[in-house]
């Protein structure tokens, strides 16, 4: 697990730094006339999509998203966006050779609902990236060294469900066990010690 350093295993190393690009705010659709329209908005943040400004929305409903110059509803990406915008976000030179929208969670998404695009990239270790439908935003890097390192994390902290509860019973049992047998092993190791005998004045 220590092998590897921690910024591989995360697969940083798999996308290109983000391209910073500035919008001016002078002339864009008011936040407050999209956040009104949203039942329940929590939070409208300034983002962008396919290289336009977008209002990101976010309610108990999931995330929408907002053209944020005419304030117009923008619908999901589809199957062809999601590629040219992995393709950009990817840093290796390899072809896509899967792209899959998933409605069912799965593990190695941890605890992030569905929906996502999933996009895998040929290669030996299996290069993928998880994009949100509605905003194209990179939710998660995937590959090999990251399902090894997930793995072993299990193992070490025996959560074999959803391998993130460092402080499970069944881990709690163990260290136990663990701090009674090294007690009760330094306690034989020195009851071990034969006693030398006193000796007797003649």
């Amino acid at each position: 697990m220590v092998l590897v350093h921690i910024d591989t295993i995360h697969g940083d190393h798999l996308v290109r730094p983000p391209a910073v690009r500035r919008f001016e705010i002078a002339g864009l659709y008011s936040p407050s006339l999209v956040a009104a329209s949203v039942p329940g908005a929590a939070e409208v943040r300034l983002d962008q999509r396919l290289g336009r400004p977008i209002w990101r929305v976010q309610s108990p409903a999931g995330v929408s998203a907002y053209d944020a110059v005419s304030g117009r509803l923008l619908r999901d990406l589809t199957a062809a966006e999601i590629k040219a915008e992995a393709r950009k976000l990817f840093s290796g030179d390899t072809g896509i050779v899967a792209t899959t929208l998933l409605t069912v969670p799965i593990r190695e998404m941890g605890s992030r609902k569905p929906p996502y695009w999933q996009v895998q990239f040929a290669g030996w270790n299996r290069p993928t990236l998880y994009l949100a439908p509605t905003t194209g935003e990179l939710m998660a890097k995937r590959h090999l060294l990251w399902r090894v390192f997930d793995f072993a994390w299990m193992l070490h902290i025996m959560d074999y469900q959803t391998r993130s509860d460092v402080n499970n019973p069944l881990l709690r049992i163990a260290t136990w066990s663990a701090f009674a047998m090294a007690l009760t092993g330094a306690w034989l190791l020195v009851w071990s010690f034969p006693k030398r005998k006193k000796k007797v004045k003649r």
